[in-house]
């Protein structure tokens, strides 16, 4: 029913980065494809993010936070392990009667959001739901380390949800995980089973890892399988697909997805030269910049698919 989105003001750009690290513009272009990324300031978090594009979202749909009986905000960087980030949106939206709850999936959190969601509404438990996918990965990145500083950036989508009857919207979804992978994206410190301690902060445990190569490789084809099964599920093919709106990883991930899923030249969404990896938020923030642009029409075939700590992996398909 509605989209929105919200990111930082504070640009930080490839020059920028030189300036910080060792690196280069032509290096970090080369390998991710991305110019530039927006970041949180100090006093900024999740919320600062979550909650105005929550709003946005709502406003395009003509619906007030009342109207909303369901918050999920999929997220690995929430303003606080507790309470739940979502409650602090249910709270400034004004959706006093709404059910909020956070959901971690990493990359895939946006997706993995939407199917949850889709379960509400389908039962009847929920009319509307709004689903909200961001992070504020700058406060958990470490600059001094060029492999993944470069990558990543901040910002929140949403997307408001509403049960109606007709053959439009979340068409389904396709879900998968793999926990013997979770060593290859992953944020040791902080949780009960490595408290941060001087010694986790000093070495560096309450900064994000991740082993790039080896994650590059598994992502590209299962990307591509769990598209197909999303798309198998709704009786769809590759041609049918209007516009993929894939999680922004990784410029070379996506082409490679692209010509893997034969997706028509110039239907494939990219920002990710602009706001970089910005994980569950991705997603949401290319479909709000499509929407908002003009360039979604009625009856349109879109598929989401992402990949993310966990590992997880997933894909939707939505009739516009």
């Amino acid at each position: 029913m509605g989209t929105g989105m919200c990111v930082p003001e504070r640009v930080l750009t490839n020059a920028d980065l030189e300036r910080m690290v060792d690196t280069s513009n032509e290096w970090i272009l080369a390998r991710t494809g991305i110019r530039e990324r927006r970041i949180a300031a100090p006093d900024e978090c999740l919320s600062s993010f979550a909650v105005p594009a929550s709003r946005n979202a709502l406003e395009m749909a003509g619906l007030e936070g009342k109207d909303v009986d369901l918050v999920i905000c999929a997220t690995v960087t929430p303003d606080q392990p507790f309470p739940a980030t979502s409650t602090r949106i249910q709270d400034q939206i004004g959706a006093s009667r709404a059910a909020a709850f956070d959901l971690a999936a990493g990359c895939t959190g946006f997706v993995y959001g939407l199917s949850v969601a889709q379960q509400f509404l389908q039962t009847g438990w929920a009319k509307t739901a709004l689903v909200v996918g961001g992070e504020v990965l700058s406060k958990i990145v470490d600059w001094k380390d060029r492999n993944t500083c470069v990558l990543f950036g901040d910002g929140a989508g949403a997307v408001a949800l509403r049960a109606e009857d007709g053959d439009r919207g979340l068409l389904g979804t396709a879900l998968r995980s793999d926990g013997s992978l979770a060593g290859l994206v992953e944020l040791p410190g902080g949780g009960s089973r490595e408290p941060h301690t001087a010694e986790t902060l000093g070495n560096g445990r309450n900064f994000l890892k991740m082993r790039g190569s080896e994650t590059f490789k598994i992502a590209v084809r299962s990307i591509a399988e769990i598209s197909d099964e999303a798309l198998t599920s709704c009786g769809l093919g590759h041609r049918d697909v209007t516009w993929f709106i894939p999680h922004q990883a990784n410029r070379r991930i996506i082409d490679a997805v692209g010509q893997r899923l034969e997706v028509r030249e110039g239907h494939t969404y990219i920002n990710v030269e602009r706001f970089g990896n910005t994980s569950a938020a991705s997603i949401p923030i290319g479909l709000d910049e499509l929407n908002r642009g003009g360039r979604i029409q009625p009856g349109d075939i879109l598929l989401f698919s992402a990949f993310g700590a966990g590992l997880t992996w997933g894909a939707a398909v939505v009739r516009w």
